[in-house]
């Protein structure tokens, strides 16, 4: 009997120590960024991250796992627990990435369960400074009067920047070359030198380059004027009517999340969002703050998944 005891006391100690395990690792969240840190998703990550904290109760980190364009940072999350304790900090080049990559581990709509809408950035579409056109009408214009003359930069081949400007041309009726960069960095560079002409790059990190003097700001690629560019009209009302390109930037879990947990993630994102000092810091980032239900979330997810492959179909873009 002594040592049925025993055996009994050891494995209640075991069992507790078991649950007390599993009670510590619940406040301990992840927020998984899949790009190198320093880039968009990462800053608004850590905008976001202290303040999830705060609300959960818990302590969250910003993990990075770059590399097969956001793929192994999606990758790592959609095969974590779906407990809501790891997450994606997301946007459009999660679908890109997965809709260019026929060999792609992921489904970006089936393998995830989305958490939270954080906000929607625009592009920008730049010029060399000496290309003598002063908004998106004046460079079609040029572009179509001057066959030859004009290219344009991309962060690389399948890269948000690319069908972004493949876009534009296909739309504008131009024949445009394409020269494609390791990094946005890279195309800036080439841009401002005037080796190319042509860049449309996201708002949000703009600020740093975008009173460039080697550079001219067209127009927003957006539905509207962004609030942080006020005075830079968009491309729709000056010379494309129609034309947008835009980004998504959100948190997503593993597919399978209990709904309690997602609807509790969704409702504590939106009171961050909703928070002035949070709101203002992804306003300057370039980033309409804005929340959303996890089912509306969805299907902006869809929506974008659907237009994006007809971009692609549309403009030939294949990985290489």
């Amino acid at each position: 009997m002594g040592r049925a005891l025993v055996r009994l006391v050891a494995v209640c100690v075991a069992v507790c120590a078991t649950l007390q395990i599993a009670a510590a690792q619940t406040n301990l969240y992840k927020i998984v960024v899949p790009f190198a840190p320093g880039g968009g998703q990462d800053v608004l990550a850590r905008v976001i991250a202290p303040e999830l904290g705060n609300l959960l109760g818990a302590t969250v980190i910003i993990e990075n796992r770059a590399g097969a364009g956001s793929a192994v940072g999606a990758t790592y999350v959609a095969r974590s627990t779906p407990d809501g304790t790891t997450l994606l900090m997301a946007a459009s080049s999660h679908v890109i990435s997965a809709l260019l990559n026929k060999k792609s581990p992921i489904d970006p709509i089936k393998d995830f369960t989305p958490v939270a809408h954080v906000g929607t950035g625009g592009y920008i579409l730049i010029v060399n400074a000496r290309v003598p056109a002063k908004n998106a009408g004046e460079l079609i214009a040029y572009g179509k009067n001057n066959p030859g003359k004009l290219n344009y930069a991309s962060a690389g081949v399948g890269s948000a920047t690319h069908l972004a400007s493949a876009y534009f041309a296909s739309r504008a009726g131009l024949n445009l070359v394409h020269v494609p960069y390791k990094s946005t960095a890279e195309a800036l560079n080439s841009t401002m030198r005037g080796d190319t002409q042509i860049l449309i790059v996201p708002t949000l990190g703009s600020q740093g380059f975008i009173s460039n003097p080697d550079l001219r700001v067209l127009g927003v690629v957006s539905k509207h004027r962004v609030s942080s560019l006020p005075d830079i009209p968009t491309v729709d009302e000056s010379g494309l009517p129609g034309f947008e390109f835009s980004s998504w930037f959100g948190l997503l879990g593993p597919a399978n999340m209990p709904p309690d947990i997602t609807e509790k993630l969704n409702g504590i994102m939106a009171k961050i969002i909703a928070m002035p000092e949070v709101a203002k810091m992804i306003d300057l980032q370039g980033v309409e703050p804005r929340s959303m239900s996890s089912k509306a979330f969805a299907d902006l997810l869809q929506g974008n998944y659907d237009t994006t492959r007809k971009i692609l179909e549309s403009t030939g873009i294949a990985a290489e």
